[in-house]
């Protein structure tokens, strides 16, 4: 078991993601340093939007233990930080320290394996190609994706289209990215 930080947000990330934050409470800045200096680990943990804030299951159980890539002071003046999903984490127990940072025990979860894209699954690429064409701040973090290999692919997707929490969290904790893929690809034919 393991001890780390939670930054909670309405976005997921999964190994091999990436993302970009801005970070201004103090809570957060202290994480950030604690990241920095080696003291304390973080993980990006999932807000669920439908309880209220203080309702136990605020904080839903899949996170992700994530790593600062970069550092950058932002236009307005805040901290900007990259950072990359390195392992999913179950959340076991969890509570608050004095200036309200969320903390958690967790365990380790095995990540997706690198698989070969199967060919039923070709058009999700296209699509993905599609959606980071569009969006030019999305395909910075992603210089080199790995577009074949289907572990990837469905991690990427969980990540960014929008989709219920809780169902993002049931296709994560899935043994193989294949559950996701289906879906995908069915939810794919359906709006096509």
């Amino acid at each position: 078991m393991k001890q780390l930080a939670l930054f909670p947000l309405n976005s997921f990330i999964l190994p091999e993601g990436r993302m970009r934050l801005r970070v201004f409470e103090p809570r957060y800045v202290r994480l950030v340093s604690e990241a920095s200096s080696g003291k304390r680990d973080f993980a990006i943990a999932q807000i669920n939007p439908y309880v209220s804030q203080t309702h136990a299951d605020r904080i839903l159980s899949l996170a992700t233990r994530v790593k600062i890539e970069d550092f950058e002071q932002l236009d307005d003046g805040l901290l900007g930080i990259t950072i990359s999903g390195i392992e999913k984490v179950l959340i076991v127990k969890r509570w608050q320290e004095a200036d309200n940072l969320q903390v958690a025990d967790v365990t380790a979860l095995d990540n997706w394996p690198v698989l070969d894209i199967e060919p039923e699954y070709k058009p999700l690429i296209h699509q993905l190609e599609k959606l980071l064409q569009q969006h030019p701040a999305l395909q910075q973090l992603y210089p080199k994706p790995n577009y074949n290999d289907a572990s990837w692919l469905a991690s990427r997707y969980l990540e960014l289209i929008p989709m219920q929490p809780a169902l993002k969290q049931q296709l994560a904790l899935q043994n193989s990215p294949s559950p996701c893929l289906d879906s995908l690809q069915a939810w794919l034919s359906y709006n096509t």
